[in-house]
């Protein structure tokens, strides 16, 4: 299993990539400093998610870089992914553990202050903060919980913070400096004009905003 870096999460959403094949955008972004993948498709039946899955592992794991798939245990465990990232309806994280290999990741969104330290106490080993600002990429989530929200996890939960939602080059630094350790982005890479240039930013801000 790759080791989890959560520093620049990229999720996957091809109805933002403007055409390109996401196994480019992936290779793109892990060129440009992406450090942990995500592959998120909602809309997508089950033989095409496993069969993009298993390009995706195939790829991640020369790289050097996890591979998370979102929501579907049957998925990850399928092509042998690095873990998977659950919603708050989705399988619980004591199943998903039972169910998948030793050193599995396991990441859990948290809507609120009593969702993380709920997945905290379950063994998530890094929880996604979700939504931090409003974002037009996912429609199912509660609220923004903006900059305060992710101090007040971060001061309630140990393990690792990832922001996500309506995060971009303009913001990233201040999600950091809130107490995330990494950032998830996925229209500002995704849909961004080079991939490689836009990780590459995103990175650079994140390191200068830990340095500082």
């Amino acid at each position: 299993m790759a080791r989890l870096d959560c520093s620049l999460y990229l999720v996957t959403d091809r109805s933002l990539s403007r055409g390109r094949p996401t196994v480019e955008i992936v290779c793109e972004a892990v060129a440009g400093g992406v450090t942990c993948v995500q592959l998120r498709e909602k809309n997508v039946g089950t033989r095409e998610i496993l069969e993009e899955a298993r390009v995706l592992r195939t790829v991640t794991r020369s790289l050097g870089v996890p591979l998370i798939i979102n929501d579907r245990v049957d998925i990850a465990l399928a092509v042998g992914a690095d873990g998977v990232h659950l919603g708050q309806r989705d399988m619980p994280i004591t199943d998903a553990k039972r169910l998948g290999p030793p050193g599995w990741i396991i990441g859990v969104s948290a809507e609120s202050l009593h969702d993380a330290k709920r997945a905290e106490l379950g063994g998530a080993d890094y929880i996604g903060v979700s939504p931090v600002f409003s974002t037009p990429t996912k429609t199912d989530t509660a609220l923004p919980l903006g900059l305060d929200g992710v101090r007040a996890i971060r001061a309630a939960v140990r393990i690792p913070l990832v922001g996500i939602g309506g995060i971009h080059a303009g913001n990233a630094r201040d999600v950091i400096r809130a107490g995330a350790d990494g950032i998830a982005v996925v229209s500002a890479i995704v849909a961004a004009d080079s991939p490689r240039e836009a990780a590459a930013a995103l990175r650079k801000i994140i390191e200068n905003a830990r340095d500082s």
